[in-house]
């Protein structure tokens, strides 16, 4: 089995290098075929995994290199693979195998993005297939890593890539300055995750998963000194600072801004990035870290109270997105903020199922999304689009089941994900639940409205597109339709593994308090009778009427008296502006942090390169020098009388210095 757990993160890193470096040989039929051959063998073998971890009672946690080893701690490359790692390998490597297909029809027309004069667009094709088998592999290190600096280079090299790809298209300025956006949000969240690996590494003296996890208990009463002689919880301190790590990669508020924007880059990396890898990552890590959250109630509240107010409040600016994949980008950041609510009411498990729905169906919508994107002709504005169920059907029926699984719709596999992550918060005593259960609630009705908003928009009503569009209106090509029905199937199904992996004991021994007496989950077993009688409890529960309180205001709102919206945009024309601005935070951190660091940077480069360097390091020594050189010069007048009268002074004064000595002595 070692070497199947080598070959399915090297599989699609091989793809990467050969597409990367040999693309102008091999061409762009070479490079997709290469790097989805790569990610297919990847999924297969993810599968076998699968099967021999959960299916068998396997579990695997040996270290393959040292890497290095200083003072008695080893730094190793490893795998530690148990139910939860075989989980998300096979979610992520399924999610981007339909994204690699999909991609071959989507970038296909690439060579039209790229202005005629520009070297940027050669080979762009085979590139973008490189960067998307290069990220399924640092994803894929990521979560089959067990130890703290392996989980490190994962976490870097996804952002890495995801810099690439959010930029890709090099010659906009919009994507430029989105994709740099991205990567100095997230250095900020990753300096807070450097700090906690290092607190891990100077109190629990290993960076080893299991050795950390085996010497927390008796660590979980220890003090530490920050700032004076104020005593800090040294767990609180590191699983907070492991969290700002996970606010960055999964955009939680404050650190949101990058994700938005992000959707710069091509639609295949958007359901890459955005549905089942790199924002999902800071998710896996705090369930993956449980044990040491467990042992800190404050840092558990602290991931509540953030998860929450992510949910409802980035919700809330989907309802007045106009672009069709920033509607589902908020929409992504909402579901990140439930998932990021279930850690921290300590519902890990749930969290995690989430994370696996979520996967399916958002990178089904995003992928839908693109499909209109190509018949709209590149078009993203929702306002100029409508009655397109016609002439997209299997884009349309695609749309509506991963719309359903979205809000929630009893059968689909977000009812159950989302569902379960409510009732576990209204059950949670941690500090904050009650709040948090609340914003989860009326997020409910949210995200119903905004996603069936987008939808009738764009799938029904009248057709608000210009002719020549009209004209060339069609379903998208095989290539764009399969991965759409591939996802929407689990999109459906997915929710009905509830019963082994949240209720049952899947993640025992992977996560925290499952499978322990008295714990949340076990609580919730206590009233569950099966995956039916959880439907049938659904449809009396809050969360179910809300969900439909949302589809039918936005069907009555949009489909039958759109007057009442541009009343409502009149009468709270002070909301929707705060809402299109996104709360002002992307302007106050222009203002304040941005521009703060440019007129800092004007002030050293004033301070420090014209006045210190240049004025008094190299003009000054310059100056000095010409001084120096210009007192000498007048010495040298070429007159003997000079010259000795010079030797009796220095003769003189050597002499005086001796007698000087000859007394002193």
């Amino acid at each position: 089995m070692e070497l199947i757990y080598l070959l399915i993160p090297l599989s699609p890193l091989i793809g990467a290098i050969i597409a990367g470096l040999f693309g102008s040989k091999i061409g762009r039929k070479g490079a997709h075929t290469v790097t989805i051959l790569g990610v297919a063998i990847s999924c297969i073998l993810s599968f076998v995994v699968l099967k021999h971890i959960v299916f068998d009672g396997n579990t695997y946690n040996e270290n393959l290199y040292t890497w290095s080893a200083v003072k008695g701690i080893s730094f190793h490359v490893g795998f530690m693979i148990d139910n939860l790692t075989a989980m998300m390998m096979v979610v992520v490597t399924f999610v981007s195998l339909m994204v690699h297909v999909y991609t071959m029809g989507y970038m296909s027309d690439d060579e039209h993005n790229w202005p005629k004069d520009s070297q940027a667009g050669f080979n762009s094709y085979q590139r973008f297939f490189s960067y998307i088998s290069l990220f399924t592999f640092s994803m894929l290190m990521l979560v089959m890593s067990n130890n703290f600096m392996q989980l490190f280079f994962g976490w870097e090299a996804v952002g890495l890539v995801s810099y690439l790809l959010i930029g890709f298209w090099s010659t906009r300025d919009t994507a430029i300055y989105a994709n740099m956006k991205a990567f100095l949000v997230n250095r900020v969240g990753d300096f807070g995750f450097l700090l906690g690996i290092a607190a891990v590494l100077m109190y629990f003296g290993s960076m080893d998963y299991q050795e950390v996890f085996d010497k927390a208990p008796a660590l979980a009463d220890s003090k530490i000194n920050i700032i004076g002689s104020t005593e800090w919880s040294l767990m609180t301190v590191t699983c907070i600072l492991l969290f700002v790590g996970a606010m960055g990669k999964s955009a939680q508020v404050p650190l949101h801004v990058w994700l938005p924007d992000s959707m710069e880059g091509p639609t295949p990396i958007s359901a890459l990035i955005h549905a089942a890898t790199m924002v999902t990552a800071g998710i896996f890590m705090v369930a993956r870290m449980s044990p040491l959250y467990e042992l800190s109630t404050t840092a558990l509240s602290f991931v509540l109270v953030i998860g929450a107010i992510t949910a409802f409040f980035m919700g809330l600016i989907g309802i007045v997105q106009n672009d069709i994949k920033k509607v589902v980008a908020y929409s992504t950041l909402s579901q990140l903020g439930y998932m990021t609510v279930a850690l921290g009411a300590g519902a890990y498990g749930a969290a995690v199922f989430h994370l696996m729905t979520h996967a399916f169906f958002k990178a089904l919508l995003f992928l839908a999304a693109g499909s209109v994107i190509i018949a709209m002709h590149h078009e993203q504005d929702i306002r100029k689009m409508g009655g397109l169920k016609k002439y997209m059907p299997i884009t349309y029926w695609t749309s509506l089941i991963g719309s359903l699984a979205l809000i929630g719709f009893p059968g689909f596999a977000g009812f159950f994900s989302k569902d379960l992550i409510i009732e576990a918060v209204h059950m949670s005593d941690v500090p904050g639940a009650t709040f948090a259960y609340w914003m989860v609630l009326l997020g409910v009705f949210v995200t119903a409205f905004y996603s069936f908003r987008m939808f009738f928009l764009v799938f029904h009503g009248e057709e608000r597109m210009d002719e020549h569009t009209k004209s060339h209106l069609h379903e998208s090509p095989w290539v764009v339709t399969v991965p759409l029905v591939a996802l929407a199937i689990p999109a459906v199904f997915a929710g009905y593994l509830l019963d082994p992996m949240v209720v049952g004991d899947f993640f025992k021994g992977a996560i925290a308090g499952v499978g322990v007496e008295g714990s949340l989950v076990s609580e919730m077993k206590a009233t569950y009778h099966g995956v039916f009688g959880f439907i049938t409890h659904g449809l009396m529960m809050p969360p179910f009427w809300l969900a439909m309180g949302g589809l039918v205001s936005a069907w009555f709102i949009y489909m039958r008296r759109p007057e009442i919206a541009t009343w409502f945009y009149k009468r709270f024309r002070w909301l929707h502006t705060l809402l299109d601005n996104k709360y002002f935070v992307d302007d106050f951190n222009q203002k304040f942090f941005a521009s703060g660091a440019v007129s800092l940077g004007k002030v050293l480069w004033k301070a420090g390169d014209r006045i210190l360097i240049d004025g008094l390091l190299v003009n000054g020594s310059a100056w000095l020098v010409n001084k120096v050189s210009g007192t000498v010069r007048r010495i040298q007048t070429g007159y003997m009388y000079h010259y000795a009268f010079s030797m009796i002074v220095g003769v003189l004064a050597f002499i005086s210095w001796i007698i000087y000595r000859t007394s002193a002595s």
